[in-house]
């Protein structure tokens, strides 16, 4: 099983970076939209992308998710970069973990490295991005839960598809490009920058000439999504906030119903007023040659007392 996913893994490695306009525009959703507006068209949308897992039909998580709501707690959210295909179940290419606290108005976005050795629920020793392959959400959802030991509260599940649609419909972002470089027919130099829907697909492609890698990656991508966060919050066009709503349903699944969208919108917005970034860091190595990236205890430890010290903090 670890080759045959391995091996459709590589061969589908390049189209990672659709993922990551369903998730701008479900942040979007959640932060930067005037619900009152398009109540209606919102509510539509957020029917077609509802999808609970097993654990939503427990009334416990539900009592318990009152009470965090109600509580002002913070909120947990997994976002997941799938590439799905017709007979191909997909796999995650791109994990990102969305903790929000409402009371010191921060959010904390730690990009999880696709080839990270983890124990998946009943699969054993493997890549992370293989649990959606072995069973779907629920079981990425299990696995970062028991790699972080934080409670996550919802998914977000991306198709691969609508980035540059959804980038343009924001009228382009801007970012702070720093380190010059080339891509996909596009320079991108030093210093402030800012991004149609093909350039910055080419933007946060980019790797193999970032001497950080995939870190290096998954810090452009976090760029692009707080711009679009930020380029979302300032919208007034009813017509762009109806074609993003277009996008969001054709490309986004998660377990949030409109009620919990609209209390995010109302009681946590203004998390992204301080958004910082977590590295998880490690190191490649190969084991039965199959290349991992290797997290040491110590630094696991050191992620998860961040993450519930954000989540504790008043």
């Amino acid at each position: 099983m670890n080759s045959r996913v391995e091996n459709t893994r590589r061969k589908k490695r390049r189209k990672w970076p659709y993922w990551v306009g369903g998730i701008i525009l479900l942040l979007l959703l959640i932060t930067g939209i005037g619900l009152v507006y398009i109540y209606d068209k919102v509510s539509d949308t957020a029917e077609t992308m509802h999808s609970p897992l097993p654990r939503d039909d427990d009334p416990q998580r539900q009592k318990e998710l009152e009470s965090t709501f109600n509580e002002n707690k913070s909120i947990n959210i997994l976002l997941l970069g799938v590439d799905e295909r017709e007979n191909d179940k997909g796999r995650s290419d791109t994990m990102i973990l969305a903790s929000m606290n409402p009371n010191t108005n921060s959010m904390k976005m730690l990009s999880i490295p696709r080839d990270t050795r983890v124990n998946i629920p009943g699969e054993g020793l493997d890549k992370i991005n293989h649990a959606y392959a072995f069973g779907s959400v629920g079981l990425s959802v299990d696995t970062v839960n028991q790699m972080l030991d934080v409670p996550i509260h919802f998914y977000v599940k991306v198709n691969m598809k609508g980035f540059q649609q959804g980038i343009d419909a924001l009228g382009g972002v801007t970012v702070t490009n720093d380190r010059a470089f080339s891509q996909g027919g596009y320079d991108f130099p030093a210093g402030k920058i800012t991004l149609n829907g093909d350039e910055a697909l080419s933007y946060i492609r980019m790797r193999k000439e970032d001497p950080r890698g995939d870190l290096g990656r998954n810090e452009r991508q976090r760029r692009v999504i707080q711009a679009a966060i930020d380029k979302g919050a300032s919208f007034s066009s009813i017509t762009k906030v109806t074609n993003i709503l277009d996008i969001v349903g054709d490309n986004v699944k998660t377990d949030l119903t409109f009620e919990q969208m609209k209390t995010l919108f109302s009681d946590y917005r203004k998390t992204r007023s301080t958004i910082d970034s977590m590295e998880i860091s490690g190191s490649g190595q190969y084991i039965s040659d199959i290349w991992y990236y290797i997290v040491s205890e110590s630094e696991l430890n050191r992620i998860k007392t961040e993450l519930k010290n954000h989540m504790e903090a008043r």
